[in-house]
């Protein structure tokens, strides 16, 4: 399926790995979706053997954690951390390393391959993820070689990514596949935007308008890239979408007057 047959599926049905192997697809159209599934099979062939599944969730994330940090050399890319490659999962596979939300991906295909319940967690600032088991849950940093953190290194966490931000509970609950594939986009919408490579911003704005209609500031982005790369119709439909579904917003005055500009042009070039 493409990338908007993929995100107009219900929540249910959205698979997390899909989702990450469609992103990179953009980047690597001739990719091969099977090999990249048989990579994660072979990585999780010795933890499946073991029958990890069997132990508590703890002991399921340090057997998880040991095997992709420590005996295959998966590790978090702090000197390029900007690098899209760390954002494509073929390219997490290949060069084994990438930021906290592409080794999660890996972490949680590999543990439910393994038989293992992960899944990832959307905490602020910084990707993580979760290991259940009938018990009880614990949280893994995959960024940091896969070690478990306590509530006092999760504070420290949040005090260093977000500053003054309060701890809670919720933080730590599982994020849906929908939100982790757009918080993967949201990263490579960063890197796109610092780069000025709008073409490839102008389709990771689409590919999250797809999956998230409701998210209102893209439809105004795509609307000003539009209109930057010379596409005024579609720059206007955007815009106008955005206005209809907020109103009120704060910069509403500005878009309008954006907005008037650009139907001015397109009049005065269809007249």
């Amino acid at each position: 399926m493409d990338f908007r047959q993929y995100a107009a599926q219900s929540d249910d049905r959205l698979e997390l790995l899909t989702g990450a192997l469609l992103i990179a697809h953009d980047a690597y159209p001739g990719l091969d979706f099977q090999a990249q599934e048989d990579k994660l099979d072979e990585l999780a062939a010795p933890l499946r053997r073991r029958h990890i599944d069997e132990l508590p969730a703890a002991l399921q994330a340090r057997a998880i954690g040991d095997h992709l940090f420590i005996r295959n050399g998966f590790h978090g890319n702090a000197d390029n951390y900007y690098d899209t490659r760390n954002s494509f999962l073929n390219d997490v596979l290949e060069r084994k390393t990438g930021i906290p939300i592409s080794l999660t991906v890996l972490f949680v295909e590999v543990a439910r391959r393994a038989g293992v319940r992960a899944r990832g967690v959307g905490f602020p600032g910084h990707f993580l993820a979760r290991v259940d088991d009938s018990d009880g849950s614990v949280i893994v940093d995959p960024f940091a070689g896969g070690v478990t953190l306590s509530r006092r290194d999760l504070i420290e966490l949040l005090k260093r990514v977000a500053g003054k931000m309060k701890f809670q509970e919720g933080m730590l609950d599982p994020t849906p596949n929908r939100h982790i594939v757009a918080r993967m986009l949201m990263n490579l919408r960063g890197v796109y935007a610092a780069q000025a490579d709008y073409p490839r911003l102008l389709l990771v704005l689409d590919r999250l308008i797809d999956l998230m209609p409701d998210v209102t500031d893209e439809l105004r982005d795509h609307g000003y890239l539009c209109a930057k790369l010379g596409a005024p119709r579609a720059a206007i439909e955007h815009l106008q979408r955005y206005l209809g579904v907020l109103p009120n917003a704060g910069d509403v005055a500005e878009v309008r007057k954006f907005l008037a500009r650009l139907e001015q042009d397109a009049a005065q070039h269809n007249n």
